[in-house]
């Protein structure tokens, strides 16, 4: 793993953030946070891994005996801090509590499990607990170098299958079955888990999220594909694209090439200084001048990185401006239910003077 992708000065900051909050430590449990934090891609098991940092005191990691190899061996080994291995007849929850001392609040990584959440409640009762998330989420959002090159790298990795899927796209063949097909592509591009695969043909492109499912594909049906992975650094994968088994219907036609103006339009205004709702407004302004703006059901974006969803979320009431080494989705619809739907959405960072493409396949609509 690349050393200035997880960098050990990380530690440093999250400390001086958390200092800074007011909060007494942060807890961080398996999940994007910790490995945010330490590279540790550790296990999430009933049993509590958890770093501790407290905003004054030397931060350590709380681990299972048996899972202190696996920590010896991570990222967070580089770090210089106390591992903590702890015995399965003892109670971690209070070992922590006792380590921290007297604090007044904590902050709780954004994805604990509540069984977690509640064992520390009962072990720390004069602690009011809040989200880490609101320590973490300035230095998560702002990609270093490292991580905006590893999302390039993902993002090359995507496009490779999107490149193949018109070869898997025939009449007759299933949603699944094109699925299955897709899903081995992401893992031979180099992903190391395919997070989803969407395959909307026909009526079911009208549903955002819509599951695999046994439908055939006909001739003349347009495709959404909607795919993503995670790659062994952690960092994740996200692009749409939209294919047509044939000339596709004219009204769809028609507003497929609305809805490329508005994506376009979209990637265009990302620039430091602009606020995340007015991304979002410039693709919906385009789809709701051609009459479709109650067909477009969701926000523009979301940030990704060591989460396909995270912060900054590009949506009306958002008004955070973009800074450089934001990165997230550019991802405008128009959905016809009971008919067809389409949806382009590429990876986009904000880089000193404007935004940057992560994905460079074709925005066209792919004929068959």
């Amino acid at each position: 793993m690349p050393t200035d992708l997880y960098p050990v000065t990380r530690l440093a900051e999250v400390r001086e953030a958390t200092e800074r909050s007011g909060l007494g430590a942060l807890l961080l449990t398996p999940g994007p946070d910790l490995r945010y934090v330490t590279g540790y891609d550790a296990m999430p098991l009933e049993r509590l891994t958890c770093l501790a940092v407290p905003a004054s005191g030397e931060p350590f990691l709380m681990v299972p005996r048996l899972e202190l190899p696996a920590a010896e061996h991570s990222p967070a080994a580089r770090l210089g801090i106390e591992f903590v291995p702890w015995d399965e007849t003892d109670d971690p929850y209070a070992q922590v509590a006792a380590r921290l001392g007297s604090v007044a609040s904590v902050g709780l990584a954004d994805r604990m499990w509540a069984m977690q959440s509640l064992r520390f409640r009962d072990a720390m009762p004069g602690a009011e607990q809040s989200l880490a998330g609101s320590v973490l989420r300035e230095l998560r959002m702002r990609k270093s170098p490292a991580e905006a090159a590893a999302l390039a790298e993902a993002g090359a990795a995507i496009d490779s299958v999107h490149n193949q899927v018109a070869g898997f796209l025939k009449p007759g063949r299933t949603e699944r079955e094109v699925g299955k097909d897709i899903a081995e592509a992401i893992i031979a591009a180099g992903h190391e888990r395919v997070d989803f695969v969407i395959v909307g043909s026909g009526p079911n492109g009208a549903s955002p999220h819509h599951e695999l499912s046994d439908r055939v594909i006909q001739a003349g049906e347009p495709v959404v594909v909607d795919i993503g992975g995670t790659m062994p650094t952690g960092y994740c994968s996200d692009s749409t694209r939209v294919y047509s088994l044939g000339e596709p219907p004219a009204e769809f036609a028609a507003y497929y090439a609305v809805l490329k103006r508005a994506q376009e339009a979209a990637c265009a205004h990302v620039r430091p200084g602009v606020t995340c709702e007015s991304v979002d407004a410039a693709a919906r302004e385009v789809i709701e001048e051609a009459g479709f703006g109650d067909r477009f059901i969701h926000r523009t974006g979301h940030g990704i990185g060591l989460e396909t969803h995270e912060e900054p979320y590009i949506v009306s009431g958002n008004t955070e401006l973009i800074e450089p080494g934001f990165a997230f989705s550019v991802e405008p619809g128009i959905y016809l239910p009971g008919q067809h739907g389409a949806r382009i959405e590429d990876i986009v960072i904000c880089g000193e003077t404007a935004g940057q493409l992560l994905n460079n396949t074709t925005r066209e609509l792919v004929i068959i």
